[in-house]
């Protein structure tokens, strides 16, 4: 018997490629969220992203099987320079996607006004956190869910929840991020291109490895050093956020931004779901569909238990998460370093 305080959340999973796209949708996602190959989503990298063509094709597969297609254009347009954005929007709205995930103010004003049917979702690159904030984008462009930074604890969302007249959707799986989403220029000062302009952290072009006579590995960005490994040792995708270095009076190089680290709230899906949290979203348009099938299985199924009034069956999903390390992140409490 369900749970009768709880609501069905929806499960949102993502999609790097139309292969990815099945792949969520058939281990049980009830909707996948994806973007055009160009700099209007933020996993802007070669081999990902879909043709206007194959999003049609996606769109299909999903609605066939009552799942929901959601476009991400949540990258900020560099200043006059809109049309490529423009065109996501007009082009996502007259392939039938479901719903369209904005970030820039100017892009979420543009798709209400020429638009006004169109659901539209906030992303967590808009970085709006507090009721007055999402209650802002609420009233001027008609947001029907908000993406929450991965920087409030579930006792802060469900407060937010209480204050707000929009769904909430919430990560439940995979990169933790910035605390600080939407606003990282790290990338950008070693390699030109923006993370929230053009869509690229740590593009794969500027990324280097350098191994020694003794098995050790440097990681590069550009023309910097991001971390050194000793042989053996596991070493996570370049970005600066996630690299070790020197700081102030210390000796020994250390994560001075964060650890590579996974988010992974399993085991806090009833305390989300009580919270009002509306969606759950799991991280990772850049991973194997491997990853894509084993993450949303799993968590479909704990999903399911938990509605169904059972103790959720959590797998094993160390495996898959960066540096095979995971956290709760900030959801339960707030320490700092």
């Amino acid at each position: 018997m369900a749970t009768p305080e709880l609501t069905r959340p929806e499960l949102v999973c993502p999609a790097g490629t139309p292969a990815g796209l099945r792949t969520a949708v058939d281990a049980g996602a009830d909707a996948v969220y994806c973007g055009f190959r160009n700099a209007t989503n933020a996993r802007n990298f070669p081999g990902l992203n879909f043709t206007p063509e194959e999003l049609q094709g996606a769109v299909a597969y999903a609605h066939q099987r009552d799942a929901k297609v959601l476009l991400a254009a949540n990258t900020f347009p560099p200043a006059g320079q809109t049309a490529l954005w423009k065109e996501a929007i007009d082009s996502g709205v007259a392939l039938g996607v479901d719903a369209i995930i904005v970030a820039d103010m100017g892009v979420a004003d543009y798709a209400a006004r020429a638009h006004p049917g169109q659901r539209l979702h906030l992303s967590v690159q808009a970085g709006a956190s507090s009721p007055e904030a999402i209650s802002f984008h609420v009233r001027e462009f008609g947001i029907a869910r908000v993406v929450l930074p991965r920087i409030l604890t579930v006792a802060e969302i469900k407060a937010v929840h209480d204050q707000i007249d929009c769904e909430i959707e919430a990560f439940v799986f995979g990169n933790i991020g910035m605390m600080a989403e939407g606003r990282c220029a790290l990338s950008n000062y070693a390699t030109g291109l923006s993370t929230n302009m053009d869509g690229v952290c740590s593009p794969a072009g500027d990324v280097h490895y350098e191994e020694d006579e003794k098995g050790n590995l440097a990681t590069r960005l550009g023309p910097y050093v991001i971390d050194c490994f000793s042989c053996g040792e596991n070493a996570g995708y370049p970005t600066i956020c996630k690299g070790r270095y020197r700081v102030g009076s210390r000796a020994d190089p250390y994560y001075a931004f964060e650890e590579p680290v996974s988010l992974n709230l399993s085991a806090l899906l009833p305390d989300l779901m009580r919270a009002g949290v509306t969606a759950l979203k799991i991280e990772g348009r850049q991973r194997s569909r491997a990853y894509v099938r084993a993450v949303v299985s799993a968590f479909r199924a704990a999903v399911d238990d938990v509605l169904a009034g059972r103790d959720p069956a959590l797998a094993d999903l160390l495996a898959l998460t960066e540096g095979h390390k995971q956290t709760q992140g900030a959801f339960r409490s707030k320490t700092w370093r």
